[in-house]
């Protein structure tokens, strides 16, 4: 059984036991036991196929939330020639590794 589900803009393919890097969840959404349900699911298969429009009904993905980390920092580099204008920036977006412990369809 897999699920293709869609958090922080991006569409991932997960099935169970699966250890993936998502963008930052917001806080509300991570339960105290560091669990989080993810109800935005395109797409189950299992014995059969179910595919939402846009999402499918009473289809939920739970993951643990396993970490906080970094991405690899990203330089951003200006530069203008013969104006001697030149600009550096770097940027490390925080990620969150989840583990999917379970794919729920139906009630």
């Amino acid at each position: 059984m897999y699920a293709i589900l869609e958090t922080g803009s991006k569409q991932y393919k997960v099935e169970e036991g699966d250890v993936l890097e998502v963008e930052l969840i917001q806080k509300e959404k991570i339960s105290d036991d560091n669990k989080v349900d993810f109800d935005s699911v395109l797409l189950v298969k299992d014995q059969e196929l179910h595919i939402g429009q846009p999402y499918v009904e009473n289809a939920k993905v739970t993951a643990s939330v396993l970490e906080l980390i970094k991405a690899p920092k990203v330089i951003i580099f200006k530069k203008k020639s013969k104006k001697q204008y030149r600009r550096t920036r770097g940027h490390r977006q925080q990620l969150h590794r989840v583990r999917i412990d379970k794919i729920q369809l139906g009630s």
